[in-house]
């Protein structure tokens, strides 16, 4: 069978609700596709209309008054606010794989006022509320999905000509109250919850949500050994002067077992400083290779500024607080103190292994989200190398 790319959306009310990680984490498991691509968008009135324009098709196998009714919900809810034309916020979510469409309509679900289980994503997440007159007095479909692959490539089109334009790390799309003054900090899902379809990013979006904090940026991301020696950089220095002592304890243990003769003390600490820094950088270059694929010596000349094997997310939050909240509901790097309930004692299992990763400082946020590049469009790159120039 071909391979297929579909999309979901998330509207601005799931977003809103905090409902993203539960999505994407059914999304990832009951398909098994791949997460080829993600981007937010605000998309301006012009997109909204395109859009909502596109879903009333003879090419689209839902009943009619659906269409009308998913017509109507687009324009009322990611039209930008008519009172403060503030632009809304919405999720896209690009999968590939066989079959995409299909099993992500599968998934989504469809729309139906007399729903009996939570099977689906809308079935959980959406609602249809008609009144003793048949007529709609609520509408909430939680995602947008495209019904057949003809469908699926019309909306992707249209969507990348706006990918530039209206996507990226988002700006002014969050209402404060007077004084408040928000942060931005920056979250990597790391490469260990991409093994395998597991619904564990998605899990771990969850234990953020907990935080109140705002999504304004995503994107799927193939860290390139370049980018890992920075982003990791000031971790270099730390690790070839703190793990001196571990070096010289285990050092000696080993001269003491192998060779059968005593280390003195003065000895043991000449070892720490002679191995130490050897140690630590081979504890980096191990990080590196967790992150990218790639250790830096494996990486010679255009390779090392290639994209990595290894898949991670990038996200960024926004809120009052956001790089202490974030971090609270992270944990500690080493996953055997972190507090229950924690994303680390949850989903970490060693120092380097440990599910996530979150700036220490809105210093730090700046300089990671610079080098990961979460607003670079890579929606466009996925959907281009599959349709050709859009």
């Amino acid at each position: 069978m071909s391979q297929e790319l579909a999309y979901v959306i998330i509207t601005p009310y799931s977003l809103y609700k905090s409902r993203t990680g539960g999505i994407l984490a059914r999304l990832i498991t009951r398909t098994g596709l791949d997460l080829a691509g993600a981007r937010m968008f605000a998309p301006t009135e012009q997109l909204v209309k395109e859009y909502s324009d596109a879903v009333v098709s003879a090419n689209d196998p839902q009943d009619r008054r659906i269409q009308e009714l998913i017509h109507d919900y687009i324009l009322q809810n990611l039209m930008p606010d008519p009172k403060t034309h503030r632009r809304r916020r919405v999720m896209m979510l690009l999968f590939r794989g066989e079959d995409a469409v299909r099993k992500t309509r599968a998934v989504v679900g469809h729309i139906s006022a007399h729903r009996r289980g939570g099977e689906t994503i809308r079935d959980t997440y959406g609602d249809l509320i008609l009144d003793e007159h048949d007529q709609v007095r609520y509408f909430e479909p939680a995602v947008l999905a495209a019904p057949n692959q003809e469908e699926a490539e019309t909306k992707l089109k249209l969507w990348t000509r706006y990918s530039d334009s209206d996507g990226g790390v988002l700006e002014n799309t969050i209402a404060y109250p007077a004084g408040e003054k928000p942060q931005r900090t920056l979250v990597l899902i790391k490469p260990d919850n991409f093994r395998f379809p597991t619904g564990r990013p998605g899990n771990v979006i969850d234990f953020f949500s907990r935080t109140g904090l705002y999504i304004v940026g995503i994107k799927v991301h193939r860290m390139s050994v370049a980018e890992a020696i920075e982003f990791y950089g000031p971790v270099r220095e730390v690790l070839r002067t703190k793990l001196t002592d571990v070096v010289a304890a285990r050092a000696k243990t080993a001269i003491e077992k192998e060779m059968g003769f005593h280390v003195p003390a003065a000895e043991e600490r000449r070892l720490g400083e002679t191995l130490g820094p050897l140690f630590g950088d081979h504890q980096f270059d191990n990080i590196v290779k967790f992150m990218s694929g790639r250790t830096p010596g494996e990486a010679d000349g255009n390779l090392r500024n290639e994209p990595g094997t290894e898949k991670c997310i990038a996200l960024v939050y926004e809120g009052p607080e956001a790089v202490r909240k974030i971090r609270d509901v992270l944990g500690p790097t080493d996953p055997s103190k972190a507090p229950p309930g924690s994303i680390r004692r949850e989903f970490g299992q060693t120092i380097m292994v440990n599910a996530a990763h979150a700036s220490d400082s809105e210093e730090n946020a700046e300089r990671e989200i610079r080098i990961v590049n979460v607003a670079q469009n890579n929606f466009r790159k996925v959907v281009e190398e599959f349709y050709g120039p859009i």
